[in-house]
Parts: structure tokens; sequence; C-alpha cells
């Protein structure tokens, strides 16, 4: 008999102490044989080992293998080494599989005994569950993979919106010195036509970029709402195609639109799909080479309205084509950087087609063999055509009296400016105590305001001039405050609608033609 025998058998110390051990133990002689366990051991085998039994010799009912999943067979076990090295083996991590096919993580440690000769009688077995230890060690370890990979992310996100943002204000810049030099110099200016077109194209550039800032912090959040209606994709395939033919211009591409002679008529929101589609559009030509081919088809099949913007650009590499649509995804990407943009069009576009219960998907056959986006949006019966309501927008504007309010003086006379164009009979206030004066005086029947004023904000000056007779006065707030708390406090003080800035004109003239 061994002394581990003889000590498992007759020793009721040795066997407290195995059973109070927090884990499973059990002893085996010099041939590996089972010669006593713990009830722990039990829990960690699944089920009870059996006593000098050669199925269950080391470790029998055990699958093993190591943490990075290589096979360990018995005879090569931490048990099994220990006896035949004759030395202790402790601290080794195990994946274990027991009976039942639930694994394990324990932490395996075996130390031989040996007799007064010493001679080899058998080893001691001690095997500490971690697998919640290393499951949360995993778990930390994703995290803190997660925010490396945020923080790199975010880096070269800001890097990316730094040099997009410069790109634009470069060419502005220089288009200013130009004029100020024709100015200066007494000769009459050249022809301002490409300087006009140049500004326009950099400046809507840049409130895209702004925009789609400001889109994705929405729709990420889950705080942006549509604003349904019956509406033809006809026309969102007009004012898509408008909105991005200055780019397709200046690369040289040619764009085929093939619209079907088919009722068109969709649910949704018409300014949110034509942003879809003008993030198509643009990606396109983004993503041409200059002369290139894009078409932009719409059909109809069965009860779905099917769009498809396909172009002859660089294609879509087989590992970027299913995080096409990942938010910042260019910004990590050499192939994106390349070309441009925040990494953040598609991500609008596929957000805003889900929420129009539709679906959006992006082929390619590689690199160098073009790319196609396919939406899918479920059609509505027609509706009534409502145009022949809608005034024309000049012959409204010339009965309108029109206070602007701003304490910017520049985006307060310019935006004059152009109402004066339009026929409008404006006034000029760049602070709310002046604008309640004209108000008085004036009685105009539109206020165009800014929020964010020193002394008197947009907000107190909509509700006095409610107070001064004003239900019948519309209350427009032109400001870079977007947010829906913002346009709740709008809504609170009286003020009918809420443009952030910078406006759009057209919408703008909209609003102030139906008023």
């Amino acid at each position: 008999m061994t002394v581990a025998q003889s000590a498992a058998r007759h020793d009721p110390d040795f066997r407290r102490l195995l059973e109070a051990l927090p884990a499973a133990a059990y002893t085996c002689d010099a041939q590996g044989l089972i010669t006593f366990y713990n009830r722990r051991a039990v829990q960690a085998w699944g089920r009870e080992p059996r006593l000098n039994d050669p199925q269950d010799r080391y470790c029998g009912s055990f699958r093993m293998s190591s943490l990075d999943g290589a096979w360990v067979p018995h005879d090569q076990c931490w048990m099994a080494r220990c006896l035949k090295e004759r030395r202790a083996f402790e601290g080794e991590e195990v994946v274990v599989e027991r009976p039942d096919g639930t694994q394990l993580v324990v932490l395996a440690h075996a130390i031989p005994m040996f007799d007064g000769d010493g001679t080899l009688t058998g080893a001691v077995n001690v095997i500490v569950d971690i697998t919640d230890r290393k499951i949360t060690e995993q778990k930390l370890q994703q995290s803190e993979n997660a925010l490396r990979e945020a923080s790199r992310r975010k880096d070269e996100f800001l890097a990316t919106l730094a040099h997009e943002l410069r790109n634009p204000l470069s060419p502005i810049r220089n288009a200013l010195r130009v004029l100020r030099e024709e100015r200066d110099s007494g000769k009459p200016p050249a022809s301002l036509e490409p300087l006009q077109a140049m500004l326009e194209r950099q400046i809507n550039h840049l409130v895209r970029l702004v925009d789609d800032l400001m889109d994705v912090s929405r729709i990420t959040s889950d705080r942006i709402e549509l604003r349904r209606e019956p509406v033809d994709f006809a026309s969102i395939v007009h004012a898509a195609v408008e909105s991005t033919r200055p780019m397709f211009e200046w690369a040289k591409h040619e764009l085929a639109v093939s619209v079907s002679t088919d009722p068109l008529m969709i649910e949704a929101d018409p300014v949110r799909l034509t942003q879809v589609l003008a993030n198509l559009l643009n990606n396109a030509a983004r993503y041409t080479e200059a002369g290139g081919h894009i078409w932009l088809n719409v059909r109809c099949e069965d009860s779905q309205l099917v769009v498809s913007v396909k172009d002859t650009g660089v294609g879509i590499p087989a590992d970027l084509l299913p995080r096409v649509f990942d938010l910042f995804m260019q910004a990590d990407s050499s192939y994106g950087r390349k070309r441009g943009g925040l990494g953040i069009g598609l991500t609008l576009a596929k957000r805003l087609v889900d929420m129009h219960e539709g679906q959006i998907e992006a082929r390619s056959d590689g690199p160098g063999r073009g790319s196609e986006f396919v939406v899918r949006l479920p059609l509505t019966p027609a509706a009534a055509n409502t145009d022949a309501a809608r005034a024309p927008v000049r012959a409204a504007m010339l009965q309108r009296r029109v206070l602007v309010v701003d304490d910017n003086r520049d985006s307060a006379d310019t935006l004059a400016m152009v109402l004066r164009a339009h026929g409008a009979d404006v006034a000029v206030a760049y602070d709310g105590l002046s604008a309640l004066n004209v108000l008085q005086s004036d009685r105009p029947s539109v206020v165009l305001l800014d929020i964010g004023m020193p002394d008197m904000d947009g907000y107190e000056l909509a509700r006095r001039a409610r107070s001064l007779d004003g239900n019948d006065l519309m209350i427009i707030a032109l400001t870079g405050w977007g947010q829906e708390r913002d346009r709740g406090l709008s809504k609170a003080a009286g003020i009918d609608h809420h443009f952030v800035k910078p406006v759009n004109l057209d919408e703008l003239m909209g609003v102030l033609a139906q008023g």
C-alpha cells in the first residue's frame, strides 16, 4: 500500500484537508490509478472517478486540450508527466470537457509523492475551476481591444475630417483673394461665373459634411424622425441628380438616368430619400476615375421600387464588401482615404433606407471592376397630385413684409438681399431689442430670427413678439442649434418653423410661399 493510499484511507485529517479544499483534488498511485477523490472532484469530472480502474487512469473522464485548442492525450496530461518526470507541475491552464459535453478551464497542479526511501508512490492532483475568470479576462481583453480600436478609428476619423474640411476652405480663400485683387486693381472683373460655380460647389461640400455629421449622430442615437408623405420617386431622382450634378461635371463623368414610366409613388420622407440617392451618386462619382460612366436605373418589381446606382469605378475588395456600410469604414482604410470623404455617407444611406422599411445591398466583382448599390423600397398606391395647389414662390413673396433678426451682420444682410431679390419688403435688426421696435412700428408678417443672440435670445424674442398681438405673425428660426431639444424649445416659444443653418433657401421659400 502506498503512502497516498494509507493517508487517504486511514488518516482522517488528510481526508478532512482534501474535502475542505476549495478545489477538486484526488490522488493516484505510481501507475496513475485513482486512489482517492473529494466531492469537488466529482463536480469537476461530471461523475465519480473510479478507484483503481485503468479506464480512469490519470484523469480518464476528461477530454483535454490546451488553450490554443491542441488536443492533449491522457498519457501526456499534467498528472502523467508529473509521474513520468518525477517533478511537480503547477499552474498549467487546460481546457477539459466533461462527459456531458460541458467545458471548463482549469488551473492544474500535480505534486509527486515519495516514501522515506525516495521511491515514487503516487501524486496529488488539484484542479481549480477558472472558467469564470477566463471568461471575464476574455471580455476585458475584448473591451480593451474595442477601446483601442475605437480610439484609433476616432483619431483617424478626426484626421480625415480635418483634411476634408481644409480641402474646400483653400479654394474658397483663393477665390476671395482673386475677387479682392480684381476690386483693388480697378480693372473690370473677369468673368465671375467660374468663381461663383466653384464657391457654390465648395460651400455645398462643406454643408454636406456638417449635415452628414449631425445626421449620423441623430440616427445612431435614434433621435431622428421621418416626415412621411406620398411622393413620386421621380421627383426625388430629379432633386438628387441636380444636387450632385456639379461633382459629375467637375469629374467629367457620364451619368445615364433611366426611370420607369410606371407610377413610382411611395410613402416616404422626400428629403431623406433624396439624401440617400445623392449619397449613392456622390459615392459612385468619388470612386470612379475621371471620365467614367455611372448608371442610375429606377424600375418597379412586383410591389417594390428598385433603384440601382452602378459605376465603372475602382470596385470594392472582397474583404471590405461586408463592411461597406459600417460607420467610418473609409477612415481606417487607405483604399477609402485616397478617395476622400468621411466614410459616413453609406452608413446614413443604410440607416435611412432601413427606416423606410427598405433594403440596400452593395455588389462588386472586385478591384477595378466597378460597383453597384441596389435599394428596394415598398411602393404605395398613387396619391393625388398636389402640385397645382402650390402657389408660385415669387408671387407669394411679393406680398410679404419680412423682418430678419441676426447678430451676425453678414448673415442677416445677405439673407435680406436674397429676399429682396424675390420681391419681399425686408427690414433687418441685429439684436432683440431693435427687432421689438421694428415689430411695433412696421408690423411685418414674417420674422426670420436667429436663436443664439446675446442679451435677448431668439426664444425670448419670439415670446415677446407673440405678446404684441402677434398671433398672425409667422416666426421662423434660422439657427445653428438643430437638436430635438432645440426644436422643442422653439415650439414652446411660439416659433412656427425651425431651420438649421446654412438654410436651404428653396425650402425656406417654399414655407414662405405657403404661409
